[in-house]
């Protein structure tokens, strides 16, 4: 199932946030900053990317795992695609 607009552009909008982060952190570094402001703001980076990454999360597991009116057999299927992209972010 696909996103609503108003849920894409949501999404649209935090990774925009997210590119003027990244952006300023490669500014910053080019300016040479402190290390503890890149480190600053790369965390806040990486905690808007963990919100886009449950978010997304959040959708899958409401629209392919817990539907009901998603077949068992597609439900499985998308639980264990689920399991694997977590999986790799975290290991």
């Amino acid at each position: 199932m696909q996103y609503t607009d108003k849920e894409k552009r949501k999404l649209v909008n935090r990774l925009s946030r997210i590119r003027g982060q990244v952006e300023a952190m490669q500014t910053a570094l080019e300016d040479d900053a402190r290390c503890t402001a890149l480190l600053q703001q790369a965390t806040a980076c990486r905690g808007a990317l963990d919100g886009f990454i449950g978010t997304v999360i959040e959708h899958h597991i409401r629209q392919h795992i817990v539907d009901p009116k998603q077949q068992e057999t597609d439900r499985a299927h998308a639980a264990e695609e689920l399991i694997g992209v977590v999986h790799s972010y975290l290991t």
